[in-house]
């Protein structure tokens, strides 16, 4: 069906490799695109951050079918999707 999977995370820059590791260790081997967050948007907030880039990807001709997070800033905001899914964590909440 021409699926791209994007990971969006609220991660700086700085972590790419060690996310890069983590992903290829949970099984994913390619994927069009990894978004992490420049120095420059440190200080925006996780549901502003990702609705901005979800925003981004709307404008360059994606189309957002389905939306898998674990906190809620993931799921709400703008463009989310035709799907979410709320995945549990009990380990920590962004605000």
């Amino acid at each position: 069906m021409g699926f791209k999977i994007v990971f969006l995370s609220g991660s700086t820059e700085k972590l790419t490799e060690v996310r890069i590791s983590n992903l290829k260790r949970s099984g994913y081997q390619s994927w069009e695109m990894l978004i992490l967050k420049k120095d420059s948007e440190s200080d925006t907030i996780a549901l502003v951050y990702k609705s901005n880039k979800r925003k981004e990807l709307v404008k360059v001709g994606y189309r957002i079918l389905g939306n898998i997070g674990d906190q809620w800033s993931d799921l709400l905001g703008t463009n989310i999707g035709s799907r979410t899914f709320k995945l549990p964590d009990p380990m920590y909440y962004i605000s």
